[in-house]
């Protein structure tokens, strides 16, 4: 449930910290004292949309923060933050959102930073809010089968499912045979574009690391006369008459001739001869790129050829000559599906067929479900309805199915209602009033605050427009939601404000030139000075002051 709430800076409120605790809480107030800007603060702090409008007049950002108290951990709340990898406590989750003046917001769960859709996720499995525009999804034909389906047991939930892996499948298969069934044009058009690039480079013949080795090539071809001139130079230094290897082999003689003589000169012969034979090898290859050399004018076009292909390619199809190859590699593979396209049309086809006859058979299963969901639903509602002065009021959940497949099967969920004796069933969108939507709101969730994990469930002045018994009716009503849930109400009648578990009264005043809002929670005795204030206005008399004892002492001997 919701323990504690914390508003500052939020419209005319400027700083609020409310304790709420179990059962029925009433919120009452003059009109404009600030009782749904406290519905406002609880909205924006599961998720809803907000704007820098609600910041209070000269303040740089609003600030909200919730703590709700859960006596489980196998809440859906605690499931939804295993999903989403937020820090959890066994007893606890905050909920905190600023609303900065640049309309940006910040939003924090457990002390971690999440987006706004995180921070809705989590508050609708916490809070259900409901105003007198709530039922508005009672007045919208698309929201009556998931209103239903909410009301559904386990069998419901396990068809759903089976139902939903296979649409997947279908999905997924259907959209694949959709996308080869081109027409003969696109078909042809794409069959001869992937052909002329695949020519292009198969005809080309690329090989791996070809381009490196081209350059290289290219190079040496562009050097070739500095090349050829410095190794003509190396060579008539050392082989030429009276050049580098003759004086070297005169001096190897040399020392030579004095290795026997003592031990230090054979080293040195040594040496030299190592050194000597080293150079006579280099002279050798030296000589040999010499005479290898060779300037091929068509050689030198080729190359430059080549390379502005190589250029060329991957300015179409990849940065390098490896990606072109690639790349035709992936034109083959597709030209050749484009080639098997019939086949596996036809292939895809059958499947498609096949998935639907199962799928026919999942949806059909679920609408069974849902009829007998329904009848039951139907059932439920009247004997809520009854309860709240619409006894003679005929209540029906209509299952039709529908050919098309949706991915929540092939239904059509429709409440129908005949509100006069003799009056046919029909759409509760279309003959509804808006008491007799708020009542019939009220019958669903009675129903479902038992099927529900929500913590907390707010109605906004639900009761506009009602009075005597069925005023008193909807009273009773709240009440024994409050029994599974806890419910805080805004509310202007007597009735509902004496049922209360818990009483607390909103009030704005002028402080500072400054208009702010306050909250306090009411004795016994202030209790009934506020209910006296309710049924008669601002004079209180000792009248009004009994029949608001009076009201008071009945309401809580009912509980």
């Amino acid at each position: 449930m919701l323990t504690e709430l914390s508003i500052r800076n939020f419209a005319i409120i400027d700083e609020l910290s409310i304790s709420f605790e179990a059962g029925l809480t009433v919120l009452t107030g003059e009109t404009g004292a600030g009782k749904s800007i406290i519905i406002d603060a609880v909205q924006l702090l599961c998720g809803a949309r907000g704007s820098s409008e609600f910041i209070r007049h000269g303040a740089k950002r609003a600030e909200l923060e919730g703590l709700f108290s859960l006596t489980s951990n196998t809440h859906a709340s605690y499931r939804k933050l295993e999903e989403l990898g937020i820090p959890t406590d066994e007893e606890s989750i905050i909920l905190r959102r600023e609303l900065n003046s640049s309309g940006k917001s910040t939003c924090r769960v457990n002390g971690k930073l999440v987006t706004i859709a995180v921070l809705r996720e989590i508050g609708s499995t916490l809070v259900d809010i409901h105003g007198q525009h709530e039922s508005q999804e009672l007045m919208d034909d698309k929201a009556h089968i998931r209103l239903l389906d909410q009301f559904g047991n386990s069998e419901l939930l396990a068809a759903k499912e089976a139902y939903s892996h296979l649409y997947a499948d279908y999905m997924k298969t259907k959209k694949r045979w959709q996308s080869l069934q081109m027409d003969d044009q696109e078909m042809t058009h794409r069959m001869d574009l992937y052909r002329f690039q695949l020519n292009e480079i198969q005809v080309a013949n690329l090989l791996p690391g070809e381009e490196e080795e081209l350059q290289i090539e290219r190079t040496e071809l562009m050097n070739y006369t500095k090349i050829v001139d410095k190794l003509q130079t190396a060579s008539a230094a050392m082989s030429s008459e009276s050049a580098g290897m003759e004086y070297l082999s005169v001096a190897l003689q040399a020392v030579q001739d004095l290795a026997p003589v003592q031990p230090n000169y054979e080293k040195i012969a040594d040496e030299f001869a190592n050194a000597f034979f080293i150079l006579e090898d280099l002279q050798s290859q030296i000589q040999g790129q010499l005479e290898a050399m060779e300037y091929d004018e068509e050689r030198v076009q080729y190359v430059e050829n080549r390379l502005a292909l190589l250029q060329t390619l991957k300015r179409k199809y990849g940065s390098s000559v490896d990606e072109v190859i690639a790349y035709g590699a992936k034109l083959e593979r597709q030209l050749n599906q484009l080639t098997n396209r019939d086949e596996e049309l036809h292939s895809l086809e059958r499947k498609v067929k096949q998935i639907e006859e199962d799928l026919a058979i999942e949806a059909n299963e679920l609408t069974e479900i849902r009829k007998q969901t329904a009848a039951d639903l139907s059932r439920r509602i009247m004997e809520q309805l009854s309860a709240l002065y619409m006894d003679r009021a005929v209540m029906e959940v209509r299952v039709e199915q529908q050919k098309q497949f949706t991915d929540n099967g092939r239904d059509l969920v429709t409440f129908y209602i005949s509100t006069n004796v003799g009056e046919p069933l029909k759409p509760l969108t279309k003959i509804a009033s808006g008491g007799e939507l708020s009542r019939v709101m009220l019958a669903l969730k009675s129903i479902f605050s038992k099927h529900q994990e929500i913590t907390s469930i707010i109605f906004d002045e639900v009761d506009t427009g009602v009075s005597g018994r069925v005023a008193q009716a909807i009273a009773e009503k709240i009440g024994q939601i409050a029994k599974d849930s806890q419910v805080l109400v805004i509310s202007h009648l007597p009735a509902v404000a004496a049922i209360a578990d818990h009483h607390m009264r909103i009030e704005k005043r002028v402080t500072d030139e400054r208009t702010v809002t306050s909250l306090q929670s009411l004795t016994l005795d202030e209790r009934t000075e506020e209910l006296s204030r309710m049924m008669a206005g601002e004079e209180i008399t000792e009248i009004t002051l009994h029949h608001a004892k009076e009201l008071l002492l009945a309401a809580q001997s009912k509980k």
